[in-house]
């Protein structure tokens, strides 16, 4: 058995809900010659005339009266499938979003994040998960819905990215810290003793070294995993930390921030996601939310 032609059941329903082949022809934007043939097919495939001639006009068969509404309905479900959707109810979304994100953007921008998901869809979970590398294989097998950070080069083409705000790093010291007085030359912060963020453990693989002036040679005391980390220990000791500003303003509460004497190259903070979730009316959504927070 051929596979029936679906294209012939948009000329059925112009033509059962019109009962003209003018009119038919006019609402598909044929001619009046294309659309008879269409008819003519037509009346092969269902084995019945549908529309047959009486005095000037044409008129209905009983075959083509009890085919309007069906066909009708069954178009009206081919169109709903094929558009996009764009009927989802927020306050009876039911599910729970994974994110995975750089240490610090949790602390500063996920109680907002949270409340103002809150207040529209109150189903809606998130699972947060640090984020110990770079490697974008969580987002395309679908461990991680959305992901934040800095967008490297060797990113694949198959991960979608958005910035979020642009940041610099700032030194942070406790309070009553040697450098929280007169004026930080490179100098001073060179000899200073620095707790340094690496996810590989590597002093030389420090997150903020891209960013950083090449004058600013910093001596490593200590080395930690995240920013969260390596304020805590600025806090309680004579340890400087080198951080984002924005990313950590809630993390710094309570201590003294200073200008870098060099200035470091600025840069952006994005979200990543799959490709596959482009189009899903939730994920849009939910992108939407993280801008508006972070904006």
């Amino acid at each position: 058995m051929s596979r029936p032609d679906l294209n012939q059941l948009v000329t059925l329903d112009a033509l059962l809900s019109e009962g003209s082949v003018a009119r038919a022809a006019k609402r598909l934007q044929l001619s009046p010659s294309a659309m008879s043939r269409a008819l003519a097919r037509l009346r092969e495939t269902v084995g019945d005339p549908l529309l047959v001639r009486a005095g000037r006009g044409l008129v209905p068969t009983p075959r083509a009266i009890a085919l309007r509404e069906p066909a009708h309905q069954l178009l009206q479900s081919v169109e709903a499938i094929l558009r996009p959707d764009d009927s989802l109810d927020m306050t009876r979304l039911a599910r729970t979003f994974t994110l995975r994100t750089s240490d610090g953007f949790v602390e500063n921008f996920g109680p907002a994040l949270m409340a103002r998901v809150a207040r529209e869809a109150p189903g809606v979970r998130f699972h947060f998960l640090q984020k110990p590398d770079k490697d974008s294989a969580p987002l395309r097998d679908g461990r991680v819905d959305l992901e934040t950070g800095v967008v490297e080069e060797a990113m694949g083409p198959e991960v979608r990215t958005q910035a979020l705000f642009r940041d610099r790093l700032i030194g942070v010291v406790r309070q009553g810290h040697p450098l929280t007085a007169g004026d930080i030359s490179a100098a001073r912060y060179r000899a200073a003793q620095h707790v340094v963020v690496s996810r590989s453990g590597a002093e030389d693989g420090a997150v903020d070294q891209p960013f950083l002036p090449a004058g600013l040679k910093r001596r490593a005391a200590t080395i930690v995993g995240g920013f969260s980390a390596a304020l805590s220990l600025a806090r309680l000791s004579d340890l400087v930390a080198t951080v984002p500003e924005r990313h950590t303003a809630n993390l710094r509460v309570g201590m003294h921030s200073f200008d870098l004497p060099e200035p470091a190259q600025a840069f952006a903070v994005s979200m990543l996601w799959h490709p596959r979730l482009d189009s899903d009316p939730a994920h849009r959504w939910l992108r939407a939310q993280l801008r508006e927070v972070c904006a």
